[in-house]
């Protein structure tokens, strides 16, 4: 699908459009992609600077964040990924393309909704400053990272009534900021119709 318009993401930073993750409160960031803490154990962001979402997002994101305080006092959302430029997609695929983990990343053909600036990957930190533990680890592709499998997974001991618990505070907080999660990625989560995104917003490569 041909975005709308392209803005390079070196532009990002004096782009109306885009927040900093740094300015929201009550929300850590730890951009697992700018380091060689991820699936590819090495650094996919180079020195791009990709801590940035939409004005929507991010004002989202904050409601999320405003959210999680009141209902779960000292809990903090931490950011793993926010804006994925299109150039980063793309060198994804190329590692991933006709293997298992495919299914995990979307073709940069029709567009990742974090090329758009659009969703994010978060987790929850306790009060003690922890990330908490959701029963797989973020990027694990697995089955057991599957929120659409967690009544299997609970019936055959693979996931523990905790880890259901911490992931539906997760899907709770950032419901409220407007959020919808996906089936199979506890930790992703895409703020506004997908079709509509990609049809209407610039991309960022």
């Amino acid at each position: 699908m041909k975005p709308k318009s392209i803005i390079p993401v070196e532009d990002v930073p004096a782009h109306p459009d885009f927040r900093p993750l740094a300015g929201l409160r009550g929300v850590q960031h730890d951009l697992r992609y700018a380091s060689e803490n991820n699936f590819a154990g090495r650094v996919l962001y180079g020195g791009l600077d990709c801590a940035w979402l939409r004005v929507e997002a991010a004002t989202g994101l904050q409601a999320a964040a405003v959210w999680l305080q009141r209902h779960h006092p000292g809990w903090h959302l931490r950011v793993l990924d926010a804006l994925r430029p299109q150039r980063v997609q793309e060198a994804i695929w190329g590692d991933v393309w006709n293997t298992p983990m495919a299914m995990y990343f979307a073709d940069p053909a029709r567009g990742s909704m974090h090329s758009f600036g659009m969703a994010v990957d978060v987790t929850l930190v306790s009060p003690q400053g922890t990330e908490a533990d959701m029963g797989s680890a973020f990027d694990e592709m697995a089955l057991t990272s599957h929120p659409a499998l967690h009544a299997e997974h609970l019936a055959r001991g693979l996931l523990q009534p905790e880890h259901v618990a911490q992931r539906e505070r997760l899907h709770a907080a950032m419901a409220a900021g407007g959020f919808a999660g996906i089936a199979t990625e506890w930790w992703h989560f895409d703020h506004g119709d997908r079709d509509a995104v990609r049809r209407t917003l610039p991309r960022v490569d």
